[in-house]
C-alpha cells in the first residue's frame, strides 16, 4: 500500500463523519496522477507554500502600511496565524487538517499592496474599466487558477479553491453569524471563522503596540466576554467555537461571543481601519495606484515580459490590475518612484565610475 493510501485509510478511520476525506475530493481542473506520498490536500498546501504569491505576502500590509518594526504583522504572518488557529479547531473537531491548512495559507494570496486601502483603490479602477470590480478573495482564486506558474496556475483541488474563494465574511455584523454563502466544506468554514479570530486579535495587538488605541478604551463587553490579553481572547474564541460545533455539521459560535466580536470589530473599524492615520493615507494610496494603472495603460511595453505575454489572451485592463495587485508595498513604491517621479540628471561618466 502506498503511503498516500495509508494516510487516506487513516483519515477514514479517525476523522469525523462530517470531515472532508482526501480520497473523496472532487478533483482538479486538470486531472493529474496522484502522488505516492501525499494526499491531494497535502500537495495543495505544498504548492501554495512554494508559490511566488505566498512569498510576496511577507511585504504586504496587514493593517499598518509598511510598518517600521519587526514585531508588526504582515499578510504572511497573518496567514500563518490563521493556519495555526484553524488547525487547532479542525483537530479538535476531527476535521481534515491538511485541507484546512491549505485553505488558510492560500486565502489571502490575491491581496493588494497597502491592505484594504489598496483593495478599495483597485476596486474603483476595475469598475471604471468595466471589469465589475475587484475583491481580494476572487483575486486569490485567480492567482492559484491562472497567474502562478507563468500563467498555468497551481491546479488545486475544488475544495481548496472553494475555501479560498469563500473565506471572507466581509464587513457584515458578526452578531448575525458566519453562515451567509458558506463554503462547501466545514474546513472552509473553520478558516472563515479563524480568519476573523486572527485579524481581530492581532490587529488590536498591533494597534496597541503602535499607540493608536489603548487596552483601557476597549468596550466593556469585549473585556468581559473575551478577556484582557491577546492570548485570553484567542483562547476564549477558539474554545467557544469547538464547544458549540462539536459533533455538528456546522461551525458556530455562541451568541455572547459573536456580540463581543462585533463590538471589537466596530471598535477597530472606527479607531483603526477608518481612524486618523488610515484617513490620511487612503487618498495617497488611491492616487498612487491610479497613477500606476494609467501609466501602464499608456505604456504597456513597460510591463514585465510575463504580463506582456498575457496581453495576447487578456484585456490590457485585466493584466495591469493583476500586475498591480501582486505588488508588495515596497515594490509598488519602488515602481512608482522609478516610473513616475523625476530622476536627477547624471552624466554618462558618472555611471561608468
Amino acid at each position: 500500500m502506498l503511503l498516500r493510501e495509508l494516510t487516506e485509510s487513516l483519515e477514514e478511520r479517525i476523522l469525523s463523519k462530517y470531515a472532508s476525506l482526501a480520497k473523496n475530493s472532487r478533483g482538479r481542473l486538470k486531472p493529474e496522477r496522484e502522488c505516492d506520498l501525499r494526499t491531494c490536500y497535502q500537495r495543495d498546501r505544498d504548492r501554495i507554500i512554494h508559490s511566488k504569491a505566498f512569498r510576496r505576502l511577507k511585504y504586504k500590509t496587514q493593517v499598518l502600511l509598511s510598518p517600521q518594526g519587526d514585531h508588526y504583522r504582515t499578510r504572511l504572518t497573518h496567514a500563518l496565524e490563521v493556519a495555526q488557529i484553524a488547525r487547532t479547531i479542525a483537530r479538535a473537531l476531527r476535521l481534515n487538517e491538511d485541507l484546512t491548512e491549505a485553505i488558510a495559507l492560500g486565502h489571502d494570496l490575491g491581496h493588494t499592496p497597502f491592505g484594504h486601502m489598496g483593495e478599495e483603490a483597485l476596486d474603483e479602477i476595475a469598475k471604471e474599466a468595466g471589469l465589475g470590480g475587484f475583491k481580494h478573495a476572487e483575486q486569490s482564486l485567480r492567482v492559484v487558477d491562472k497567474l502562478e506558474r507563468d500563467g498555468n496556475g497551481l491546479n488545486l483541488t475544488l475544495e481548496v479553491r472553494d475555501g479560498i474563494l469563500k473565506h471572507s465574511k466581509g464587513q457584515v455584523d458578526f452578531s448575525k453569524g458566519f453562515s451567509s454563502s458558506p463554503p462547501l466544506t466545514l474546513e472552509g468554514m473553520v478558516v472563515r471563522i479563524s480568519d476573523c479570530i486572527a485579524y481581530l486579535n492581532h490587529d488590536l495587538d498591533d494597534a496597541i503596540r503602535a499607540g493608536l488605541v489603548s487596552l483601557e478604551e476597549l468596550p466593556r463587553d469585549v473585556i468581559e466576554f473575551l478577556g484582557k490579553t491577546h492570548g485570553e481572547r484567542i483562547d476564549k474564541m477558539v474554545k467557544d467555537c469547538v464547544e458549540n460545533s462539536m459533533d455538528k455539521n456546522e461551525i458556530i459560535l455562541s451568541e455572547d461571543i459573536l456580540i463581543a466580536m462585533e463590538g471589537l470589530r466596530k471598535f477597530l473599524y472606527e479607531r483603526v481601519y477608518m481612524g486618523e492615520i488610515a484617513q490620511r493615507e487612503r487618498p495617497r494610496v488611491r492616487y498612487m495606484l491610479k497613477e500606476l494603472y494609467s501609466f501602464f495603460l499608456d505604456h504597456p511595453e513597460q510591463l514585465p515580459e510575463s504580463f506582456r505575454k498575457s496581453l495576447e489572451s487578456e484585456k490590457i485592463e485585466r493584466v495591469i490590475i493583476d500586475y498591480i495587485a501582486g505588488m508588495t508595498d515596497r515594490y509598488a513604491l519602488q515602481v512608482y518612484n522609478e516610473l513616475l517621479l523625476p530622476h536627477p540628471w547624471r552624466s554618462e561618466a558618472w555611471y561608468n565610475t
